[in-house]
């Protein structure tokens, strides 16, 4: 597929929630900012690149609870770090790869209900549930593996 999704945020936050892309490449600039950006959407291909370019920034991953993080690719300068306080013992079929290059940095990485309520806690989720009632649907920002009603 080959898909190319660019995010920049620069002293500001941004933020990509529930199924928001099919993209299998992601190149993300952050400068003195927070980007947040969700994987866990079953549309996504099990390969994933993250390309990063961080300066004194944070990135938030909402992946998948048995996600396999490969950061071998990434390169640190300065005080920075991957934060991944529940990565499982064994991975999944999905793999994601972090390259680029991260300056006093940090990438938190957040699994399973850590992620939910990491996406629930945001503008995005509030207008999904007020869109989702309003369709008589179900929000799908706090669990992207959730279809709403009558979605293929």
């Amino acid at each position: 597929m080959n898909t190319v999704e660019r995010i920049d945020t620069d002293h500001a936050v941004t933020k990509r929630l529930g199924n928001w892309t099919t993209a299998d490449r992601f190149e993300v600039r952050n400068r003195h900012g927070q980007t947040t950006i969700d994987l866990r959407s079953p549309d996504l291909p099990a390969e994933l690149e993250v390309q990063l370019d961080l300066e004194h920034g944070v990135i938030k991953l909402l992946i998948p609870e048995d996600a396999t993080l490969d950061q071998s690719d990434l390169r640190w300068t300065g005080r920075a770090k991957v934060k991944d306080h529940q990565a499982p013992e064994q991975g999944s079929a999905r793999r994601i790869r972090l390259t680029g290059t991260a300056t006093k940095s940090e990438v938190r990485v957040h699994r399973g209900g850590v992620a939910i309520i990491a996406a629930m806690m945001s503008h995005e989720y509030v207008d999904d549930v007020r869109q989702s009632h309003k369709n008589g649907t179900v929000p799908t920002v706090d669990d992207p593996a959730r279809r709403a009603a009558g979605a293929p």
